[in-house]
């Protein structure tokens, strides 16, 4: 009983290396770069870092709504609306209106002067009723 036990286990371990030995490289291997799009122009994730590091300028407009948006945080604004998912912004605790609140001041203030320093008063909120 322990010979032919030993013979199974010797044949079947003798098989599987013989299909693992057999199977060769992927036919289009995809790097995690390629799919992350690492690689791209308009470098998505290298802008949704820099809107990271200027979240705190984001979080002052919001609060008192005359404040100064650097254009390294406009410009990374614009590439991640524009060209990246606009949804990214949501990793950060944006939501889909304040983005597209944030995109509206970056491109205004871009084309009036070409400087950031423009200021825009937000609308008072409207008082929820519960």
């Amino acid at each position: 009983m322990a010979y032919s036990f030993n013979l199974f286990l010797t044949l079947f371990l003798t098989f599987s290396m013989a299909f693992l030995a057999m199977a060769g490289p992927l036919n289009s291997p995809s790097t995690l770069a390629t799919r992350l799009q690492l690689d791209n122009e308009n470098n998505c994730w290298e802008s949704l870092f820099e809107l990271q590091s200027c979240s705190g300028e984001a979080i002052l407009f919001f609060l008192n709504g005359e404040t100064y948006l650097g254009s390294n945080c406009c410009r990374a604004i614009r590439i991640i609306q524009r060209e990246c998912w606009p949804a990214m912004m949501g990793s950060l605790g944006f939501t889909e209106q304040e983005g597209d609140i944030l995109f509206g001041y970056c491109d205004a203030s871009d084309e009036d002067d070409g400087t950031n320093a423009q200021t825009l008063p937000l609308p008072s909120p409207t008082p929820i009723e519960g």
